[in-house]
């Protein structure tokens, strides 16, 4: 079965439609891009090249994939947009390709909604099965790691890590690293609780939830050092993968 486009779409001949793949009215396909299997553009989206955009991904009315970097030092180089499967990308969602001096590629996992108006810029990464709000937008060069989920206007500065099953509220002005699996909100961000919501939602085990909940309380303490902390962790809580998984990213952010 081969692909569907409307009479009004404009599809590049240098464009590569999947089987299965539908071009609604008005849409824009350019050149050097490949779309995977039963990817539908449902009308008035644009994705432009070098992108590859995988399978069954849904591009809604204004969205627009693939646009050159808003960035001062891009020359026209070639970079890419790389696009897992099973995305949805609201109306008026925006994504950029990267820029050479940040490794020439913005990349984005499976199974993700960008909801109305959100932003990804040039060479962020963003991981499985996250939710960025209504207006979220991603500076340059983000990290957002696997189920992340932001509330409707947040704003992430550039070269920020979001660690995974993190919880962002309406609202936060994320400059400094979020750590995973915790909630953070206000201007600036910060650490306000443990994402209890979003942990039982993943699937993370009682016993995990209950060991992040330990080192929670005694790595968040008020007015103690993030970096002493760390050094309070009993082995025991250690142990759980998912205990190891926070320390490992609290290490790399903490200062002496």
């Amino acid at each position: 079965m081969g692909a569907r486009v409307h009479s009004t779409a404009v599809v590049d001949p240098g464009a590569e439609l999947g089987d299965g793949v539908r071009v609604g009215p008005l849409c824009h396909v350019g050149a050097g891009v490949v779309i995977g299997d039963d990817t539908e553009l449902v009308s008035q989206a644009t994705v432009l090249g070098p992108s590859r955009i995988g399978r069954r991904n849904r591009i809604y009315p204004q969205a627009a994939l693939g646009a050159a970097p808003q960035d001062r030092s891009f020359r026209g180089e070639s970079t890419t947009l790389v696009v897992g499967d099973d995305n949805e990308f609201r109306e008026s969602v925006t994504v950029h390709r990267g820029t050479p001096k940040g490794g020439g590629v913005t990349r984005i996992g499976s199974g993700c909604l960008f909801m109305v108006g959100s932003h990804v810029a040039h060479d962020c990464t963003v991981g499985d099965g996250v939710t960025l709000a209504n207006v979220t937008s991603l500076g340059g060069h983000v990290i957002v790691e696997s189920r992340v989920v932001t509330g409707g206007h947040v704003a992430v500065a550039p070269f920020v890590r979001i660690g995974e099953i993190a919880f962002a509220a309406g609202g936060a002005m994320i400059e400094r690293p979020v750590p995973p699996f915790v909630v953070v909100a206000g201007d600036r961000a910060r650490v306000r609780g443990l994402n209890t919501v979003g942990l039982e939602r993943a699937g993370v085990p009682e016993a995990s939830r209950t060991a992040l909940e330990h080192a929670y309380r005694i790595l968040f303490r008020k007015g103690v050092p993030l970096a002493i902390a760390l050094d309070e962790i009993d082995p025991a809580l250690r142990r759980d993968s998912y205990v190891a998984r926070l320390l490992e990213f609290l290490a790399g952010t903490a200062h002496p």
